[in-house]
């Protein structure tokens, strides 16, 4: 519906109650000429107001433009002191009318609050009318903010019309920024009781907390998310209002003694969702709830944003790509775990250092290429490439100190070098700066492992494929697992997870190996034999002194313990207690 009043109305009666009252009736004829035509009808006149009704609220503003346009022209032909400017504000909802044409209800009342609002010639709509509208009306929106209006109980969301220029409907876009973004909306409270509004919030203001951690996203801060707040805004319109990548939104519903969080990522260029949930909790204790509902979304979210990230840098072509795109780019190639597409990402990684080299996760990532060259070993004798690794990723915790990705790459790389407990100094660091990072969780069982503490590493492994229990490298999780189940003597939980790993398409020797030691120490010996003859077709020298090569330092009883599982395949294989070290 479409309110609207004459400003200034009482002083121009006062001045001239005949040319005043002859100026509102021809006025309220243009009104009701540009409803008609645009399906609309007057139901009210009283004092100087008009309110009319619309089937569409495109209509109504094209309508309200109408008249202002032909107002205006009309006030050009008077003195400054005899016009007579409307303001006019839309809104859309359910209204109650009587049998004698009048009409009434919140809807209405806010329209009459929004047309306070307008300035004098000027129109204002509500979130409602303006999401309905946009890019549908010809004209353009300008937030006015929320504003508290009388006997209304929640601030309204009002813009102003602009109708200068033939701009387009919709607020100028900002740039999205060069690293992925993120605005988390208020989730509503769906239970109907305001007291619950504290829990609703305090999950939305938490997990703004926890995503600020995450050093490679852009989180639009509190203040400015919830603007939004009790409004229903499309996300792709969100997405160019605040210039964010995603949205996540979501929802509580509290029934008894239960409540249900419900929340769903959106990708805000496209509309499309990339993930949901639903959680189901017993609120014997609301603030452990909370601390509990946002660390399971804050941890899931990040490896699905990684993944939404990487598969639009592979949709994209090759000249449009940037340093971001270049990145996402080089870690697809570092997930094949294939000599060829290791140094293809290496490239990619160069590349984008080249384009921005204050960017920690670029650096990290160029380290993790050359890490890999000498544990999965794609060089013969690539130690050096190790000693490298360290120094970059020195370089990128130098960058950005509260980066958690840079100080798991140095302490995956330390562990390489066999510094061990400079490696679980730098994991744990990692992980009291963002506790949620899956491979800061691998890294440290790993580092654990081959310092002979197995027994403490299950806990983290198991972590890590909570957090991210489809990461491409999780064929190397379950290795390293198996390892500490063989170190604590769980010998059939290692075998589980070794046959699981050589169930990967990315699988590669190590995997093999494992399954070999472990089926030899549970007695599994033709099996072990097939699994160990797969192993040479991958890697003709794998024995104790490769894997000594590849982890130096080594806990000598655990290398020595998984060669006693080999031996028992092959005796021909050399002694762990033989070798030099």
């Amino acid at each position: 519906m479409l309110s609207a009043d004459a400003a200034g109305y009482s002083r121009l009666m006062a001045e001239d109650e005949a040319a005043t009252i002859a100026g509102l009736g021809a006025a309220r004829s243009v009104f009701r000429e540009r409803a008609v035509a645009r399906g609309g009808r007057i139901v009210d006149t009283a004092g100087d107001s008009v309110l009319a009704l619309f089937e569409s609220v495109v209509e109504a503003i094209r309508s309200a433009v109408e008249v202002q346009e032909e107002l205006g022209r009309r006030s050009d032909e008077l003195p400054q002191d005899r016009r007579m400017p409307f303001r006019i504000g839309i809104n859309a909802g359910e209204v109650v009318e009587e049998e004698d044409g009048t009409v009434y209800g919140d809807a209405v009342n806010v329209a009459a609050r929004l047309q306070a609002i307008a300035e004098p010639g000027g129109i204002c709509v509500s979130e409602v009318v303006r999401s309905q509208a946009s890019n549908k009306a010809g004209v353009r929106f300008e937030f006015l903010g929320e504003q508290l209006v009388k006997n209304i109980a929640t601030p309204v969301r009002a813009y102003r019309v602009a109708r200068s220029n033939g701009e387009a409907a919709t607020p100028p876009s900002l740039p999205l920024p060069s690293k992925p973004s993120i605005a988390v909306l208020p989730f509503a409270n769906m239970s109907g009781d305001p007291d619950q509004e504290y829990f609703s919030d305090g999950i939305t203001e938490d997990l703004i907390t926890a995503l600020s951690r995450v050093r490679w996203l852009f989180v639009i801060a509190r203040n400015s998310t919830f603007t939004y707040k009790r409004t229903s805004v499309d996300a792709k319109q969100l997405g160019t209002e605040l210039g964010v990548r995603y949205v996540l939104e979501g929802s509580v519903r509290k029934g008894g003694s239960r409540v249900r969080i419900t929340a769903q990522l959106i990708d805000a260029t496209t509309n499309v969702h990339v993930w949901a949930e639903r959680y189901d909790r017993e609120l014997a204790d609301v603030f452990a709830v909370q601390d509990e509902i946002t660390e399971t979304i804050a941890r899931t979210i990040e490896p699905e944003l990684a993944r939404a990230e990487l598969e639009r840098a592979r949709r994209k072509p090759p000249e449009s790509l940037d340093a971001w795109d270049l990145y996402q780019r080089g870690l697809w190639h570092v997930w094949q775990y294939t000599p060829s597409d290791n140094e293809h990402a290496r490239s990619l990684f160069e590349q984008a250092i080249r384009l921005d080299p204050t960017f920690s996760p670029f650096v990290s990532a160029l380290a993790l290429t050359r890490l890999l060259e000498q544990t999965l070993g794609y060089r013969e004798d690539a130690f050096d490439a190790v000693v490298d690794a360290v120094e970059i990723a020195k370089r990128a915790v130098a960058l950005d100190g509260k980066d958690a990705t840079a100080h798991s790459i140095l302490g995956r790389t330390l562990t390489a070098l066999g510094d061990h407990e400079a490696a679980i100094a730098e994991l744990r660091t990692a992980l009291r700066l963002n506790p949620n990072v899956a491979h800061a969780h691998f890294g440290l069982g790993m580092a654990l492992v081959l310092s002979g503490r197995g027994a403490e590493a299950v806990a983290e492994f198991d972590a890590a494929e909570r957090l991210s229990p489809h990461e491409p490298h999780l064929w190397l999780l379950e290795i390293m697992r198996a390892w500490a189940f063989l170190s604590t003597g769980d010998v059939a939980r290692a075998v589980e997870d070794a046959q699981r790993c050589v169930r990967h398409l990315r699988a590669r020797f190590p995997a093999w190996g494992t399954l070999a030691a472990a089926l030899g120490h549970a007695g599994r010996l033709d099996e072990g034999r097939e699994a160990l003859a797969r192993t040479r077709e991958l890697r003709p020298d794998f024995g104790p002194a490769l894997i000594s090569r590849i982890w130096p330092r080594i806990d000598r009883a655990f290398l020595e313990l998984f060669t006693d599982g080999l031996r028992k395949l092959d005796p021909a294989i050399p002694d762990a207690r033989e070798l030099t070290w």
